[in-house]
C-alpha cells in the first residue's frame, strides 16, 4: 500500500493551448453539469461545489453540481462516458471511479481510459481518521487498543475507495477487528459515523474537517506522509501509531466523454485552471484541508509500461503509468495498496511497482495497475 499509493490516474493532453478555434469560442451553449459519483457531502462534492461558481462565471453559463451516487462511483462515471461529448456533462473524478473500479469491481460498464478524457486536476487531499464524538478514545493508541478487544465496524464511500483500503491497511497491521461498511459516499458514511453507527471512518479533509470543528467528530491522525497544513497538531498515522508507509490521499479531477473535441478540453483547463487560481477559491479549497499546488496540469500523452510482477499475492503483470514533473519522474497522490518498488528501464528515472502481499476480505490482491497526472512544469 505504501509509498506508490502516489501513483494515480495517468492521463493527458496534448500541452500547447494558444488560439481556441471557433467551437471552443461558442463554447459552452447551454448549461455544464459537474456529476459527482457519490452522495452530498463528501471531498469530490465539496470540492465541486467550492469550484462552480467561480467557473460559472468564467464560463458565461450555469455550472450545475449533480450527485450520481452508487457503485463505488461507476454509476456517476458511466453517465458521464455515456453522454454527449459537447463539453455540457463532465465528471468529478476520483481515485475509485478512475483508478480501482475497473480492477476491483465486474460489469461496470465504462473504461476510464478508453471512455473519458482527462481535462483538469483538481485537488489531491489527505485522509483524516476520525471516530464519533462519544468514542472513549481520544487518540491512536487508545482507539488500538479498543480494536484488539472487541468487534468494530469502519466506514468508507464505498468499495475499493481510498478509505477502504486505509481501513482494510489499519486493520492488516494492528490486527484488529474490524469488518468494513460500504456507503454511497462520505456524506451518508459521516452520518453513521456521527451517530455511532460504525465505529471510524478515513474520509477526506474537505469533507471530515467541517464536523470536527463542530464537535460531531474526534480527528485522531492524517493518512499522509507529512501533517495537515490545516491541522499541524493532529499526528500522521505513521507517527501516532508507528505503521511504517502508511500513505494514503484522495484526489479529484475533471473528465469529459470520449469524442469531446480537443479546442473545448482545452477550453476548459484554461477556465478551470483559473478558477482555482482565485483567490478566494483557492483559499477555500486550501482551508478545507486541498493541496491545489498540482492543479495547473497541462495534460500529455499517457505512457505505459509492462513490468513483470513478481511479489507473492499478484497473478499477472502491473502496468504503471508514472508523473513527470520538471522531466524527471516522481512518486504523485496515492491511489492503490502497492509497494514501492525500484525499477529502471532506459525512459524511467522512478517507477513502480508489484501489488503488496496484503490480504484483503476477498483473500485476494486486485489491482495490478495504476496511473498519475503528468504534470507539465
Amino acid at each position: 500500500m505504501m509509498r506508490t499509493m502516489s501513483q494515480i490516474s495517468a492521463l493527458a493532453l496534448a500541452s500547447a493551448f494558444v488560439a481556441l478555434p471557433a467551437q471552443a469560442q461558442s463554447y459552452p451553449s447551454g448549461p455544464v453539469h459537474l456529476i459527482v459519483a457519490y452522495a452530498a457531502g463528501g471531498t469530490g462534492d465539496v470540492v465541486a461545489r467550492t469550484v462552480a461558481p467561480k467557473l460559472s462565471e468564467r464560463l458565461g453559463q450555469s455550472v450545475i453540481v449533480e450527485n450520481r451516487a452508487g457503485a463505488s462511483g461507476a454509476l456517476g462515471a458511466r453517465t458521464v462516458a455515456t453522454a454527449t461529448p459537447d463539453g455540457l456533462t463532465l465528471l468529478v473524478g476520483q481515485t475509485a471511479e478512475i483508478s480501482i473500479n475497473q480492477h476491483w469491481l465486474t460489469n461496470i460498464a465504462y473504461d476510464p481510459d478508453k471512455d473519458l478524457m482527462p481535462v483538469a486536476l483538481l485537488a489531491v487531499v489527505p485522509l483524516a481518521l476520525v471516530v464519533p464524538a462519544k468514542a472513549p478514545y481520544s487518540d491512536m493508541a487508545g482507539l488500538i487498543a479498543a480494536l484488539r478487544e472487541g468487534q468494530h465496524t469502519f466506514a468508507s464511500a464505498g468499495t475499493g475507495t481510498p478509505g477502504h483500503f486505509a481501513g482494510e491497511f489499519l486493520k492488516a497491521k494492528i490486527k484488529g477487528n474490524l469488518t468494513h461498511v460500504p456507503y454511497k459516499g462520505a456524506g451518508p458514511a459521516l452520518t453513521d459515523l456521527i451517530g455511532g453507527h460504525v465505529d471510524l471512518y478515513f474520509p477526506g479533509t474537505p469533507a471530515a474537517m467541517p464536523l470536527v470543528k463542530n464537535g460531531s467528530v474526534k480527528v485522531l491522525g492524517v493518512s499522509s506522509a507529512k501533517r495537515s497544513a490545516i491541522a499541524p497538531e493532529v499526528p500522521t498515522v505513521v507517527e501516532a501509531a508507528g505503521i511504517k508507509d502508511f500513505d494514503f490521499t484522495l484526489w479529484a479531477g475533471v473528465f469529459a466523454p470520449k469524442g469531446t473535441p480537443p479546442d473545448v478540453i482545452a477550453k476548459l483547463n484554461t477556465e478551470i485552471n483559473k478558477a482555482l487560481n482565485d483567490p478566494e477559491t483557492r483559499k477555500r479549497l486550501i482551508d478545507s484541508g486541498a493541496d491545489v499546488g498540482r492543479a495547473d496540469p497541462r495534460l500529455r500523452a499517457q505512457r505505459e509500461r509492462q513490468i513483470p510482477a513478481d511479489h507473492q499475492g499478484n497473478r499477472g503483470n502491473s502496468r504503471i503509468s508514472a508523473i513527470c514533473s520538471g522531466g524527471a519522474w516522481q512518486s504523485s497522490p496515492r491511489a492503490a495498496p502497492f509497494k514501492l518498488e525500484r525499477f529502471r528501464t532506459a525512459d524511467w528515472k522512478i517507477s513502480n511497482v508489484c501489488p503488496d502481499a496484503l490480504t484483503f476480505a476477498s483473500g485476494e490482491t486486485h489491482l495490478d495497475t495504476v496511473h498519475a497526472w503528468c504534470v507539465d512544469t
